[in-house]
This record gives C-alpha cells, sequence and structure tokens, in this order.
C-alpha cells in the first residue's frame, strides 16, 4: 500500500516537473558577433511575463505556442519572436545605426509597480519564508525591479534633456546634436537637483566642451561587444 502511494506521488510530481516544463520558453541572445548579452528584458505581451537575460545571455519565461515575445535593450534594435514551437530560441540583436549611448526614444508614461505589480510583490522578502530570500523566482523578481527603477529614471531624464530643448540652445541638428546629447546626458542624480537655468547653463557649458574637442572625439563610439585582443606587454 505505502509503496503504491509512493509510486502515485513520483508520477504525479514527474508530471507537474514535465508540465512546467514544457510552459517555459527558453532562448539566449546574442549580438551580430555572438557575444553573449546580459541584461536584455524579454517580455511575453500574451501572458503579460517578463525577465532579463543572464550574463550568458540566457533567458527562461513562461509561455507557450502562440505567444509572442518582445526583446529589447539600450542601443538596439528590439526583436519580436512569434513562438511557433518550444525549442530553444536563438536571438541576434541588431546595433542601432545611430551608437553606443544614443538618445532613446521611450514613452513618457511608464509605472512598473502598476504594470509589473506581480514583480514587485515576488521581490518582497518575507522573514519567515526562505524561498523569498534565496529562491530563483524571488531573486529574479528584486534584478527585475532594480531594471524597472533605473528605467523610470532614464525616461525622467529623456523627458527634460529632450532634443527639442536642447536643440533650442545649442546650434547642432541631426548626428550631431544625436552624437552632442549621449557625450553630454547628465544623470538622473543632476536632472532632480538642476532644472531651468541650471540645466540651461550645463548644456551651454557641455557646448563649449565638445567645440574644444578634436573631430574624432565628437562621435559616439559604435556599439559593439567585439573583444578587443590584448597587446603583449614589452
Amino acid at each position: 500500500m505505502r509503496s503504491g502511494f509512493i509510486i502515485v506521488f513520483l508520477l504525479t510530481l514527474f508530471t507537474v516537473t514535465v508540465k512546467g516544463q514544457q510552459n517555459v520558453v527558453r532562448g539566449q541572445v546574442t549580438d551580430a558577433t555572438n557575444a553573449k548579452l546580459p541584461s536584455v528584458l524579454v517580455k511575453n505581451i500574451t501572458n503579460n511575463q517578463v525577465t532579463l537575460t543572464t550574463d550568458s545571455g540566457n533567458f527562461e519565461i513562461r509561455g507557450l505556442v502562440g505567444n509572442t515575445l518582445i526583446i529589447s535593450s539600450p542601443g538596439y534594435v528590439s526583436d519580436t519572436l512569434f513562438v511557433a514551437d518550444m525549442k530553444f530560441k536563438n536571438v541576434k540583436m541588431t546595433p542601432l545605426g545611430i551608437t553606443l549611448g544614443a538618445v532613446n526614444v521611450r514613452g513618457q508614461r511608464f509605472d512598473p509597480r502598476v504594470e509589473y505589480a506581480q514583480v514587485y510583490q515576488k521581490s518582497k522578502v518575507h522573514v519567515l519564508s526562505p524561498t523569498t530570500w534565496f529562491g530563483k523566482e524571488a531573486k529574479d523578481a528584486r534584478r527585475l525591479k532594480k531594471y524597472f527603477e533605473k528605467e523610470v529614471e532614464e525616461r525622467h531624464v529623456d523627458s527634460v534633456f529632450t532634443k527639442v530643448y536642447v536643440g533650442s540652445l545649442v546650434p547642432l541638428k541631426g548626428v550631431e546634436l544625436d552624437n552632442f546629447m549621449s557625450l553630454y546626458r547628465p544623470t538622473y542624480e543632476f536632472v532632480r537637483s538642476n532644472g531651468g537655468a541650471s540645466m540651461a547653463a550645463y548644456i551651454n557649458d557641455s557646448y563649449k566642451k565638445y567645440q574644444a574637442l578634436p573631430p574624432e572625439k565628437r562621435v559616439v563610439p559604435k556599439l559593439t561587444s567585439e573583444v578587443q585582443p590584448q597587446q603583449s606587454k614589452p
């Protein structure tokens, strides 16, 4: 009788495990050079699940055949992936035609606490619940929370340090303006503490520094993950 119970229990556990694995989409995100990309946001817009790639570019996200994933990261063209099967996904991201640190176009309204309430709930630590301290789901949620908090800060900078505003203060247009804004983009802390005349003064002072740079220094380095060969020491 007891052995029969154990067999039923193991079969049930196996079924639940297999079912759980079938409900997870796995993959890896790389760039054109096959370099693995960490901290890339992967969102399943069908069930509103979200995750970040690991340091090795891998991701796991709950999903099923027929779902749609959006893969996005600053400096890269966002990619859309339709889940046609549950095979391992290899996603290659294309750098934006501009450069590293290029001015990002973000929607102004973004409240992650509302949009991703489940992430903030899972990120909480409860003293009597070890899984909230050491569980993978909880740790992933806390990592996402930090990502969202940084995104909120960057969007605030975007709302102040706009192309229209900066372009009204400096005689730059097009790619030159993009490069200038990338090179002298203020921090969130600066924007939060300075406004109006202080921001205008910062932009004008930055423009003087920009003019003093040699032409080759006025261009932001192209986005690349290639590892440069180390030079041998003499």
